[in-house]
């Protein structure tokens, strides 16, 4: 008989990173973890203390930008600068992803850990979209002009989007980063 697979942190901070994604922040309980994850409550107790310390470790991942929602930005490196900026729209509005930046972004304002961990997260996106602006040829100051509006239009998006699918169609998105890279 074969043996199950030992459940890792990652693998139940990708359960959380679902349970937000799909149903929000009161969606996320142990009950619900142990559930998706198809085991018991001595198991979640295995990899944390307790719901607080699950949190945090779900908190600090996003702020450090590990698992698959931030996975793009380590993908992305070797691409030209126009590719890399259009995959890294392209990840953020991508379904799974736009809903979980929205609720961790909701979160965030009641909750200062979540908001050093969203802010931390979020100097490392506008790193890499300034970056991707400076070797398209942009002076570092128009660059980051440019990652700031970029920065702010894509949460807009996320707010803006409501129950739609995605905030952006693939075409959009490419009208859109077409206007940011305007001279």
């Amino acid at each position: 008989m074969p043996t199950a697979r030992r459940l890792s942190e990652d693998d139940w901070i990708q359960a959380g990173y679902s349970l937000l994604a799909e149903d929000g922040l009161p969606a996320l309980k142990i009950d619900r973890l142990c559930s998706r994850l198809g085991v018991t409550k001595g198991s979640f107790y295995w990899h944390f203390a307790d719901m607080a310390a699950y949190r945090s470790a779900l908190i600090d991942s996003w702020a450090t930008q590990r698992g698959d929602e931030h996975a793009v930005y380590t993908e992305i490196r070797d691409r030209p600068p126009r590719e890399r900026l259009s995959m890294m729209i392209g990840a953020l509005v991508s379904p799974r992803r736009w809903k979980l930046e929205r609720t961790m972004r909701e979160w965030a304002r009641t909750d200062a850990h979540v908001a050093a961990g969203v802010d931390a997260s979020d100097r490392k996106v506008q790193k890499a979209v300034r970056q991707a602006f400076v070797d398209l040829g942009f002076t570092p100051e128009q660059a980051k002009m440019r990652t700031g509006v970029t920065f702010a239009a894509g949460i807009g998006f996320l707010h803006m989007a409501g129950d739609k699918a995605s905030p952006l169609s693939a075409s959009e998105r490419e009208q859109f980063l077409e206007f940011m890279l305007r001279p």
